[in-house]
């Protein structure tokens, strides 16, 4: 199990983060949880219920469209399942490990209550998202 500072640190590194400063980042590593996955298992499929944020500390993921055909390979210091966090839409994509894994997690209703005690990370959030939303590509057929 990490430390809180060391999720901070983490946290510090994830391009949709690292323009926070320590006190938001440990209001946010406060909130986050620990997921282990094996190589080859499934993390969600299309359809499933989108409530949480996924970021991958350790391993590769891919991302696959609703028939679960491969899009786009994600590694270390990348995320997903980011669009959880500003809907609750079933998700148009699936995620596959594609060797054994290590998320920090965010789900959508920790993000609601970190929001509420310091309302500043929402416009810092937003703000750094829309500036790098643009340069995540994800495949040309991407649902995303």
């Amino acid at each position: 199990m990490k430390s809180l500072i060391e999720k901070a640190f983490f946290l510090k590194r994830v391009r949709l983060f690292s323009e926070l400063d320590l006190e938001s980042l440990l209001a946010i590593a406060e909130k986050l949880h620990e997921d282990d996955y094996d190589a080859g298992e499934k993390v969600f499929t299309p359809g499933h219920v989108a409530n949480r944020l996924y970021l991958i500390e350790k391993g590769v993921v891919q991302l696959c469209d609703e028939r679960m055909k491969p899009l786009c390979e994600l590694s270390a210091g990348e995320y997903f399942g980011d669009e959880s966090l500003f809907n609750e839409q079933p998700r148009k994509y699936g995620a596959l490990c594609k060797e054994d894994a290590l998320f920090l997690t965010l789900s959508r209703s920790h993000l609601l209550s970190i929001i509420s005690e310091c309302p500043s990370i929402a416009v810092s959030l937003l703000q750094i998202y829309s500036q790098h939303l643009s340069c995540r590509h994800r495949g040309p057929a991407s649902p995303l």
